[in-house]
């Protein structure tokens, strides 16, 4: 067996985690023969919370799990890590404006940057759900100048998946009928569901998804508004936030980090953009089509880019350099 491998969910007691952890320790995620250690880290008022938690996973019996370390203390959470799900954050309340948010999480997303620089290993993967999470994810990734900036990403994924979850509802066929949607930018509802570059297959055969659904007002109207809007309409129906279909989507992000996208396949990821790539400024964490290879990821590149999805995509790239810019403001002062 290979050693075990250091995992750190932080948020640990809250209804994400609850979704999160079993598949991660039965081995759905980093594989059926990898050992693990779960490091589970909250809030001290969560802490009774948090047993409970460890308790189950303890009654669950996973063969794989070779110890679990609950915690409120970050020196003892980021010691040695191999992955870390940023998982935890400030919740936006009512009322409250998102500035106030930027500013409660840069405060958190700093602290936890800096205990990822100072305790965890270089070669750390590190995804960032707690939102704002592009604007998170750039707080911890500054705050940790050791480590390689490629090595941070923000959880777009599960955008993907509602957007790859329409298209299937809509003509009837397997999710993994449908490949190579994109979701652009911010994990917010400026984000920018693309599907002029994806393909579903139907009757054994590959089409492009205009092609295939011959309604192209569809496409670009209320089938982007949903995928923008589903989160809000999962609270308005559950009183609550997505929490299983979260879990899911951080599960397939690690997957694809730790064993690679299926050849002729693109996902979607927040990650750090350099300026050069489809016309986004560096340095925002922005959600690009990438393929990942031996734990790296590259940008999707040449995909070309008509005039309804440039709108779109410096529409969400205006809203994340506001919101850096607020959030650098707090940072400097922090």
């Amino acid at each position: 067996m290979p050693e075990p491998i250091r995992v750190l969910v932080t948020g640990a007691a809250g209804q994400i985690a609850y979704s999160l952890l079993p598949p991660i320790a039965k081995g759905v995620v980093f594989g059926n023969d990898q050992p693990i250690v779960l490091i589970l880290l909250d809030i001290t008022p969560m802490m009774t919370a948090l047993e409970g938690v460890v308790m189950e996973l303890e009654d669950s019996a996973f063969p794989l799990l070779t110890a679990v370390i609950a915690t409120d203390k970050e020196e003892v959470a980021f010691k040695d890590l191999d992955v870390a799900v940023l998982v935890g954050s400030m919740p936006r309340r009512e009322g409250m404006e998102r500035k106030d948010l930027l500013k409660a999480n840069v405060k958190i997303f700093k602290s936890q940057g800096a205990a990822l620089d100072k305790y965890s290993k270089k070669s750390v993967k590190v995804l960032v759900v707690g939102n704002p999470a592009n604007t998170n994810c750039l707080t911890a990734a500054k705050s940790a100048p050791s480590i390689p900036k490629d090595n941070f990403s923000c959880l777009t994924r599960l955008d993907h998946n509602r957007a790859k979850a329409q298209i299937s509802l809509r003509l009837k066929l397997q999710c993994d009928d449908v490949k190579n949607v994109i979701i652009w930018g911010n994990h917010s509802s400026t984000q920018y569901p693309d599907v002029t570059h994806a393909k579903v297959k139907v009757h054994g055969k590959e089409v492009g998804v205009y092609e295939a659904i011959k309604d192209d007002a569809y496409l670009k109207g209320d089938f982007i508004s949903t995928v923008q809007q589903r989160g809000a309409t999962v609270i308005k129906a559950r009183k609550l936030s997505s929490a299983m279909s979260a879990a899911k989507a951080i599960c397939d992000h690690l997957q694809d980090i730790w064993f690679g996208t299926k050849e002729g396949e693109f996902v979607s990821m927040g990650v750090i953009s350099d300026g050069n790539s489809y016309g986004i400024p560096e340095d925002l964490i922005y959600s690009f089509p990438v393929t990942i290879k031996n734990k790296s990821w590259s940008f999707v590149e040449g995909l070309p880019i008509n005039d309804f999805s440039r709108e779109k995509m410096d529409l969400t790239a205006k809203e994340l350099v506001e919101e850096k810019e607020t959030a650098f403001e707090f940072l400097a002062s922090a």
